[in-house]
C-alpha cells in the first residue's frame, strides 16, 4: 500500500479570471473534492468579486454577486473545504490597471500588469480591494496578496529615480510594498495571515530579506510546477526561508494550466510527477516546514491571454494528483482509486488525456472537448491537405478560380457533408453542456478559439465548391435577320 502524504493541508486553486464556473457547477464538484482528499480552496476571484464603489467597474460582466459568494462559502464549508482568498496586489494587476481611471498607477505607463508602489494612491486602492475581500471572508485563517511575477518594477520613471538614491535596490522597493500591504491585513483584519507567492523573494539577499521584516508578516508559498522539480534546491530554498524568520511555508503545484497557454487538455502524467517530486521534497527537508500544499490549475496565464484547460476537463488531472498526496504517491492502488472516484474504465495518464466517459461532475465537457481537440483541426487538415480529389483537382487556385471538373464534386462534397454534419451536432452537445457550467462569454470563447477556426475552413471548402458547380449562365441566343426585321 501506498504511504501517508507529509502534506496535512491540500488545497485546490479556483482561478476565476477565466471560465468561472457557475455556482450550480461548484456545488456538485465540492463533493467530489472533498471525497477526493482536498480540505481546502484557494479562490483567485480577480474580476468575478463583486466590488463595490468605486471599484464597481472592475467587475467582469458575469461576476458574482455577494449573495454568491456567500453560497460558494456556504458550499464550501458544508463540504469541509476552509477558503482562502486570493486578490494581486502588486504583479498581474490588468484587471485594475487596464481601467482609464486607474491607468495612472501603473509602474511603466504602458504595461497594466505591475502597480506603481511609490503612488500613494495605489497602497489605498489596495487596501481597498483587500477590505472588500475580507468583508465577504470574515474569519478567514489566510489571504492571499499574490505579489508574483511583478514584471517591469523598477522601470517607471519614478522607480529609475529612487533606485539612483544611495541604498535603494529592487528588492528593497519589493519589500517595501510588501510589508505595507502585509502591514494593513494584519492590522485591519486580526487572525489573518497573508500568503505571498514565493518567486520575488527567491534571489533576495538572506540578511536583506531577514531586516526588512517581511518574514515576520507572511507566509511564503514555494511553486514550481515543472515535471522535473529540483527536490535540493527547493529544501535549499526552504532552509534559506527559515533562517530568515520565516515561520511557516507553502508549497505549490499545479493539476492543469501549466504546459501552454493555450493548452485545452492537461498532459496528466507531467502533473502527478510534478506532485511525486513535491512528495519527495517534504519528506527529504526539514520536518513539518511546509504545512500545505496548493494544487494550482491556472485559467489564464494573465487577464489578456486565452483560455487553457477549463475546470472539468481538468477534474482527471487533479484527481490524479489529489491522490497521489493523499497516498504519497501514485501506485496502481491508488489509480484504481482514482478510476472508482471519477466512473471511468480506465486512466491511462501516460496519453495526452484519456478518452471515454466518465460519472464525475462535468464528465460530458471532457468527453467533448476531448473529441474537439484531438479529432476536428486533424480531421478537416486531413480533408483539405491530404485528401487527393481536394489537392489534385480543388486546389488553392482552381478555389479561387471556382474551376473544377464536374465528377470531382462526386468525390468531394459528400465526404466533406458528412464531416461537417458530425462536428455540427457535436459541437451542438457540447455547447449545452458548457452552458450548465459556464456563463455565455467562457462558451463564446472557447468556442471561436478551438471550434470555429476548423468549421470556418471546412465551411469554406463547401462553399466554394458550390459556387464552382454552379451552372454557367447560357449564353445569348446568335443574332439573326428575324431579330432586326430585315429579309434573308
Amino acid at each position: 500500500m501506498s504511504r501517508a502524504t507529509p502534506f496535512q493541508m491540500r488545497f485546490v486553486h479556483l482561478d476565476l479570471k477565466g471560465a468561472p464556473p457557475k455556482v450550480s457547477y461548484l456545488s456538485e464538484v465540492f463533493p467530489l473534492l472533498h471525497a477526493l482528499g482536498a480540505n481546502g480552496l484557494l479562490i483567485e476571484y480577480e474580476d468575478m468579486f463583486p466590488y463595490e464603489g468605486r471599484l464597481m467597474l472592475l467587475r467582469a460582466k458575469h461576476a458574482y454577486s455577494p449573495s454568491e459568494v456567500a453560497e460558494i462559502l456556504r458550499l464550501a464549508k458544508l463540504n469541509e473545504l476552509e477558503v482562502v482568498p486570493l486578490v494581486q496586489t502588486f504583479g498581474h494587476m490588468e484587471f485594475v490597471l487596464k481601467h482609464a481611471a486607474f491607468a495612472h498607477l501603473r509602474e511603466v505607463a504602458l504595461f497594466p500588469n505591475t502597480l506603481n508602489p511609490h503612488e500613494a494612491e495605489s497602497l489605498a486602492l489596495v487596501k481597498d480591494m483587500v477590505d472588500q475581500i475580507m468583508g465577504l471572508h470574515r474569519g478567514a485563517r489566510w489571504l492571499h496578496i499574490g505579489c508574483d511575477e511583478v514584471y517591469y518594477l523598477g522601470e517607471g520613471e519614478t522607480s529609475k529615480q529612487w533606485l539612483q538614491q544611495e541604498q535603494n535596490s529592487l528588492a528593497k522597493l519589493c519589500l517595501s510594498h510588501m510589508q505595507a500591504v502585509a502591514s494593513h491585513v494584519l492590522a485591519q483584519h486580526p487572525g489573518t495571515t497573508p500568503l505571498v507567492w514565493d518567486d520575488m523573494l527567491r534571489d533576495i539577499p538572506q540578511e536583506q530579506l531577514k531586516a526588512s521584516g517581511v518574514p515576520q508578516l507572511v507566509e511564503p508559498v514555494l511553486w514550481d510546477y515543472g515535471a522535473d522539480l529540483d527536490v535540493h534546491s527547493k529544501i535549499f530554498l526552504m532552509g534559506k526561508y527559515q533562517e530568515c524568520g520565516f515561520q511557516s511555508l507553502w508549497a505549490a503545484s499545479a493539476f492543469k494550466g501549466a504546459t501552454g497557454a493555450s493548452q485545452a487538455l492537461p498532459p496528466i502524467e507531467h502533473h502527478v510527477r510534478n506532485h511525486e517530486q513535491w512528495l519527495q521534497v517534504a519528506v527529504s527537508g526539514p520536518v513539518d516546514t511546509l504545512q500545505g500544499i496548493i494544487l494550482t490549475g491556472w485559467q489564464r496565464y494573465d487577464h489578456f491571454s486565452v483560455l487553457c484547460e477549463l475546470l472539468p476537463v481538468g477534474i482527471p488531472s487533479l484527481a490524479a494528483c489529489l491522490q497521489s498526496l493523499v497516498h504519497g504517491g501514485f501506485a496502481e492502488d491508488v489509480k484504481l482509486r482514482v478510476e472508482h472516484f471519477l466512473g471511468v474504465s480506465s486512466l491511462e495518464i501516460m496519453d495526452t488525456v484519456s478518452e471515454g466517459a466518465g460519472s464525475f461532475p462535468g464528465s460530458d465537457i471532457h468527453a467533448l472537448v476531448t473529441q474537439v481537440s484531438l479529432h476536428l483541426r486533424s480531421s478537416v487538415d486531413t480533408l483539405l491537405e491530404r485528401n487527393r480529389y481536394v489537392t489534385g483537382w480543388f486546389s488553392p487556385y482552381h478555389r479561387r478560380r471556382k474551376l473544377i471538373h464536374p465528377v470531382m464534386i462526386q468525390h468531394i462534397q459528400p465526404e466533406a457533408l458528412s464531416l461537417l454534419s458530425r462536428w455540427s451536432n457535436l459541437v451542438q452537445q457540447l455547447e449545452a453542456a458548457l452552458q450548465l457550467a459556464f456563463y455565455p462569454d467562457t462558451i463564446e470563447e472557447w468556442l471561436e478559439e478551438n471550434v470555429l477556426p476548423s468549421m470556418q475552413r471546412l465551411q469554406g471548402l463547401l462553399q466554394d465548391l458550390g459556387e464552382a458547380a454552379a451552372p454557367l449562365p447560357l449564353p445569348p441566343p446568335p443574332s439573326s435577320c428575324w431579330d432586326t426585321g430585315q429579309n434573308p
